[in-house]
């Protein structure tokens, strides 16, 4: 079976645990259309200030967030301590663009820690290296004041070195306050011009000076992909919103990767927002993944009052559901070595192959490259004995097949699994 080239950060567990949790907040919550809602309708700072100013998320419970991603089988979580707009879920000593700041007051995260870490998740931290609300932060592609009038006479004003300073502080303050195992730093966009104003990465984060920092601070913190790094500088890989359909390579070798994905079209909360995902969308997601190698991060994005909006607790219910079966079939799992059949995938670990049947066929699975191989045979969701053969039955004539009998109604679960314990 393939392995991932090594990581300078401790992903032996990351690979383990396989499905994480996304969380989406900001002050993009009270508008409820997308998070991108500053830069997509183009909103001045002035005019995004009166979400800030009514911030008030009273009904937040961190432990009935973190009681739920276990129950829905998350391992890990990471969440958003500032996105793009700039806006701060901590106490940060460097700005007042802060949730302590707004109507509700309190820190955010240290309580979600500690509620996550009590349910025996990992933990992490998505940063975003943009900041739309800095003043030191030049307007670019994704500024909400690109078509502003003065846009390249502001800029003028502006020092992204001031700006990096600021960065790099409060990547300090996040990693010498919080005990984490994550940090997602999102994203760069060199080459990316526009009327003249030039897109943003490495010189203008200065991210080897920030790496270099987060090593020291924590040694074995994982680290993503997305600061306009060499491959050697990642320890994950981050697809997003694709479904890889093989093994994620970087420069011809096997790496680390995780999926981040959404339960609709959106990553923070959208009120309006239809696309959401089928149940058996959900699964085959988190199935095709690993079966590629890969973790999936799963998002939610939480309201303004600080609930998670039902339909996605309806989603988190159906990996609930599912994973209280055939958790065996995803934890410590990995892209197989043999080939799955049609409308099947296949997740391994060690001895034990897992087949996920996506269309459930009339009584017989043919494996080719397995027969003999096989000792036992049972559904994953309720352990009942599924009878095999090598034999050449029904036109499955192919030598070294190996013929599954399957009972005629399709278990009463999303993707039923068959698992095989090998010899």
């Amino acid at each position: 079976m393939l392995k991932p080239k090594p990581t300078q950060g401790d992903t032996e567990w990351f690979v383990n645990d396989r499905f994480g949790l996304f969380v989406h907040w900001g002050l993009y919550a009270p508008p409820a259309r997308h998070e991108w809602v500053q830069s997509r309708e183009e909103i001045s700072p002035e005019d995004y200030r009166k979400y800030f100013d009514r911030f008030d998320p009273t009904l937040y419970d961190p432990k009935a967030w973190a009681r739920t991603a276990r129950e829905a089988g998350m391992k890990y979580v990471v969440i958003t301590s500032k996105h793009h707009e700039g806006f701060c879920l901590w106490d940060s000593k460097h700005t007042d663009y802060k949730v302590t700041s707004t109507p509700y007051g309190k820190d955010l995260l240290h309580p979600f820690v500690d509620a996550f870490r009590a349910e025996g998740l990992k933990v992490g931290f998505y940063y975003s290296l943009i900041d739309w609300h800095h003043p030191e932060f030049p307007i670019d592609i994704y500024h909400p004041l690109r078509n502003h009038p003065d846009a390249a006479a502001l800029n003028r004003q502006r020092d992204v070195k001031k700006y990096a300073e600021y960065l790099h502080a409060q990547v300090r303050e996040l990693l010498t306050e919080f005990e984490l195992d994550i940090l997602w730093c999102d994203f760069s966009y060199p080459g990316r011009d526009y009327k003249g104003m030039p897109g943003k990465g490495r010189d203008d984060w200065q991210s080897e000076a920030l790496y270099r920092m987060v090593r020291e601070l924590k040694p074995n913190i994982i680290i993503n992909n997305r600061l306009d790094l060499p491959t050697e500088y990642a320890d994950v890989h981050t697809p997003e919103q694709v479904q890889p359909t093989g093994w994620v390579h970087i420069d011809g070798a096997p790496v680390v990767w995780e999926a981040c994905q959404t339960f609709s079209g959106s990553w923070g909360y959208h009120r309006d927002e239809t696309t959401w995902k089928s149940p058996g969308q959900l699964i085959r997601m988190l199935v095709n993944t690993v079966a590629c190698g890969g973790n999936l991060l799963m998002n939610v994005g939480p309201t303004a009052r600080g609930t998670w909006d039902r339909r996605a607790l309806d989603a988190l219910a159906v990996y609930r559901d599912w994973m209280a079966l055939h958790a065996d079939a995803i934890y410590g799992c990995t892209q197989s070595e043999y080939q799955a059949p049609p409308d099947c995938r296949l997740t391994q670990n060690g001895k034990r192959l897992f087949v996920h049947v996506y269309a459930w066929p009339f009584r017989f699975l043919h494996l080719e490259g397995l027969a003999d191989k096989v000792e036992y045979a049972q559904l994953l969701n309720d352990g009942s004995e599924v009878k095999f053969t090598s034999e050449a039955v029904h036109y499955a004539a192919e030598a070294g097949t190996l013929t599954l009998e399957l009972p005629v109604n399709k278990p009463d679960v999303v993707v039923p699994v068959v698992e095989l314990r090998l010899k």
